[in-house]
């Protein structure tokens, strides 16, 4: 890859890690589509994004916990029936491109609601689920992700907050950290494509890192919950628009 193509696309990535991470998400779906806007390969692409969504999802998973932006009693039960979900829910073919449709609305209405009238979910007392509907709600989320392909930390964040299970600031940490444990899982199953990821991904890497870094800086010192909840919605609109594009 030319010299100044590949700084386009690191700074590309960058930016993309900063806006994701400030919300506590990983950014997978916005590396795939601008390393294939590039022209990259696709055997390349896969594992290349599983990566980086690891990393930047692990230093927003550290710095909310550590900040106390994180509940585990809200995070166990979710995780604990997603990962095993999502990985029997991708070999059912999949859905119509009406089911897709149907989701890609659902989260369109959730951007739009965080874009425009954030303030509604941010006042929203917290108050964590009973296990019970914690697990199931975990496993929808799972196989939701599962036959969509994308990941189920879109559809987490804003059920978290539109159902109060979680207040906006916390939503993150949670995000992160369930982000983490399911593409560590998808990479585990992936492990050998690493040998086909180029060299030059060493500063993808570099570039997801320092937008991490300054996204979830910018989140945790200047971020209230109205805000975190803007920058949602503008990773949910984005979501929005992937998902209409695969129908």
């Amino acid at each position: 890859m030319a010299g100044d193509t590949l700084l386009l696309l690191a700074l590309a990535i960058a930016a993309a890690a900063a806006l994701y991470a400030s919300v506590g998400h990983g950014g997978a779906s916005a590396y795939i589509a601008l390393m294939a806007l590039f022209g990259m390969a696709p055997d390349e692409i896969r594992p290349i994004a599983l990566a980086l969504n690891i990393l930047v999802a692990g230093l927003g998973a550290i710095r909310f916990i550590v900040a106390g932006r994180f509940s585990w009693d809200v995070f166990w039960p979710f995780a604990a029936t997603a990962v095993p979900a999502a990985f029997f829910a991708a070999r059912i073919p999949a859905p119509d491109a009406v089911f897709r449709v149907l989701l890609a609305l659902a989260l369109a209405a959730a951007a739009l609601r965080y874009l425009l009238w954030p303030q509604i979910d941010a006042i929203k007392p917290a108050r964590a689920p009973s296990k019970f509907v914690a697990l199931a709600s975990g496993a929808a989320l799972g196989a939701l992700a599962g036959l969509t392909g994308i990941g189920g930390v879109v559809f987490l964040s804003p059920l978290l907050v539109f159902c109060g299970w979680a207040d906006p600031q916390r939503a993150t940490g949670i995000a992160a950290l369930f982000i983490v444990v399911n593409s560590a899982a998808g990479l585990a199953g992936r492990f050998s494509s690493l040998a086909l990821v180029p060299h030059f991904a060493a500063w993808f890497a570099l570039a997801a890192m320092a937008g991490a870094l300054a996204g979830t800086a910018l989140s945790l010192a200047r971020f209230d919950k109205s805000a975190i909840l803007r920058a949602l919605g503008a990773v949910l609109a984005i979501a929005a628009a992937a998902l209409a594009l695969q129908s």
